[in-house]
């Protein structure tokens, strides 16, 4: 499917008969979603209302109109409805649908009719520009960090332009911390010390420890063979990392290079990591590192699992994107 102007693409049940030409053709709820994603961008529904329709189709339903509510007039895009989003809009232009749909006692799919036909509105992430900093960027507190550009999305116009946002630094307190983990959970944490850098002997000593903690946590792991996946800096692939990946029995898992998109620490973990830690602040690398331990250890079952699991697809979707960058994509977590 060929990218389209999503400013033409104007109804949600336009929408819901692609979905289903999809759903007929044996694709699943996810894969619908990517296609709808890749061509329609920001204009296309969320994850959400694309698993709905999935379930209805498979229940047997064929009409892609909204049924009824009780009590409700079947038309709510009216003038006053829109009226009342577009204030809703200007108060926050960063509010989700949803609470727009919860504060108005409307559907999500009528709130999208009305910011995307009605009112000719997206959501687009802030342009990074060039930093320029404030008193308050310079006033920046200790282990915090900055907005992320996901964060930035706002609601503007088709031709209005993309927002700007001005790059700032996270703050000069920080840990560097190597993190080893496989499906069950994190499997070695290490946190370098302060005035120290990564080098070749370090790696390789790392490397060393990982092999005697699963031993100890993943008992026959060892015998089964580790696949071991890092980038190609310089650390990683010495003489000595080399020789310490050899000596314990590790196979390198290859990863191409600057594919942060195709490194489950990059795509999954840590940006999970950052979202939980974001805003807070700590007075000590002690209080940091009891957070971030305190946080990996209390995920649910199937959360790293999962993290892994999505490498298959992203594997799959760069060669169906030429090699292109997979976009980001939000990788669920299970609770049972």
């Amino acid at each position: 499917m060929a990218r389209v102007d999503s400013a033409k693409f104007s109804s949600k049940v336009e929408y819901r008969a692609v979905i289903r030409y999809l759903y007929l053709k044996g694709k699943p709820g996810k894969e619908i979603h990517d296609e709808l994603s890749d061509v329609y961008g920001d204009s296309a529904p969320s994850y959400a209302p694309v698993k709905f329709w999935v379930a209805e189709f498979k229940r047997g339903r064929v009409n892609l109109e909204d049924e009824p509510r009780p009590g409700r007039p079947v038309e709510v895009t009216n003038d006053q409805t829109s009226e009342a989003v577009r204030q809703l809009v200007v108060k926050d232009r960063r509010m989700k649908v949803s609470e727009m749909a919860k504060a108005l006692d409307i559907s999500e799919g009528s709130v999208h009719t009305i910011l995307h036909d009605r009112l000719g509105m997206r959501k687009l992430s802030a342009h990074w520009v060039p930093k320029c900093l404030s008193d308050d960027q310079k006033a920046v507190r200790q282990y915090d960090d900055p907005e992320t550009k996901e964060q930035s999305r706002q609601w503007t116009g088709f031709a209005s332009p993309r927002p700007k946002k001005f790059k700032t630094q996270p703050s000069a307190g920080k840990v560097m911390a190597t993190i080893f983990w496989n499906t069950k959970g994190v499997l070695l944490i290490d946190y370098l010390p302060r005035g120290q850098t990564i080098t070749g002997e370090y790696y390789s000593d790392l490397l060393d420890r990982l092999r005697t903690a699963i031993l100890a946590k993943r008992r026959g792991k060892i015998t089964k063979g580790v696949l071991l996946q890092h980038d190609n800096a310089r650390v990683h692939t010495c003489r000595l990392a080399v020789a310490a990946v050899k000596r314990n029995g590790f196979k390198v898992l290859p990863l191409p290079p600057y594919s942060p998109d195709l490194a489950p620490s990059d795509y999954f973990l840590f940006p999970n990591l950052k979202k939980e830690l974001r805003g807070r602040h700590f007075r000590s690398d002690d209080e940091l590192t009891t957070a971030v331990e305190g946080w990996l250890h209390e995920q649910p079952h199937g959360f790293y699992h999962n993290g892994l699991l999505a490498l298959t697809h992203r594997w799959t979707k760069c060669i169906d994107l030429n090699g292109d960058y997979v976009e980001k994509e939000e990788v669920r977590s299970s609770s049972k």
